[in-house]
């Protein structure tokens, strides 16, 4: 009998039941959901989560998902991570409008092709197909175009796999990434490293000193910087001192006490 009742809460788990959906929000009602977290929990069954009409943040990573199709009715969702799970068709997320956010790193994506149903997604600004943090991927990204035909095919695209794209520190980014990339490539000959013995600096000693202006404007804001930073110390001094103080007491209070004989 108890045998019995494991394998029926371990089949919750299996399925998105309202019983499931109610004890991890605290929610009576499906619809007053917003924000939903389902991390790995072996789920395969997404079940009645298309009754969270009002989802606006969901995170279903690290499961065993393979049909997307309760997700159309979600037309409010801005935020999808379905990282880690066995997905290989999209096309329910089309009816996804508001997303703009969309993790799918580590799943079975085969080709650009199947991601022409993302396309009238106009909201959406950041998508995810890999993840070297965790060494997540999709079979998609070993085309050596991948990058070029995903950037084409969705020009509003702000960040892909976790690098800006456009916008502010996109060129900063690629600037590192093609400083690396060169370094690497620059690194080893014949599998060893290579020693450059005339290695000069890329810029004068004197580069990153910080220029002081003759604005008082800026003036004005290096001395209330400064000020306030003196003030910051004042305050981080008595905080030592206050706490120091009553580690003290505390320490005393501690001690048995003790009686004249």
């Amino acid at each position: 009998m108890e045998s019995k009742r494991e394998k029926d809460q371990d089949g919750d788990y299996e399925k998105v039941t309202p019983v499931l959906l109610k004890s991890r929000t605290g929610e009576f009602d499906l619809e007053s959901i917003l924000f939903l977290k389902l991390r790995g929990l072996g789920i395969h069954d997404l079940g009645c989560i298309g009754e969270c009409i009002n989802l606006e943040r969901l995170d279903l990573a690290g499961n065993n998902i393979t049909n997307l199709g309760p997700l159309a009715s979600l037309r409010l969702l801005s935020v999808l991570n379905l990282s880690a799970n066995r997905i290989s068709n999209l096309e329910p997320l089309r009816s996804c409008e508001s997303l703009q956010n969309l993790n799918l790193a580590g799943n079975i994506i085969t080709s650009v092709e199947s991601l022409n149903c993302l396309q009238s997604i106009r909201k959406l600004e950041n998508i995810r197909f890999k993840d070297n943090t965790y060494n997540y991927t999709n079979p998609v990204c070993r085309n050596v175009s991948y990058r070029t035909i995903v950037l084409e095919m969705f020009p509003n695209i702000k960040v892909l796999d976790g690098e800006r794209v456009v916008g502010r520190g996109s060129d900063l980014y690629q600037l590192c990434k093609d400083i690396d990339d060169t370094i690497k490539a620059g690194l080893y000959k014949n599998g060893q490293i290579i020693e450059h013995s005339d290695c000069k600096p890329w810029v004068e000693d004197t580069y990153w000193e910080i220029k002081r202006s003759n604005n008082a404007i800026i003036e004005e804001a290096y001395k209330q910087f400064n000020d306030v930073l003196h003030e910051c110390r004042l305050l981080n001094n008595r905080a030592i001192h206050v706490i120091s103080q009553t580690e003290r007491s505390m320490s005393l209070k501690k001690q048995p006490k003790q009686y004249a004989i």
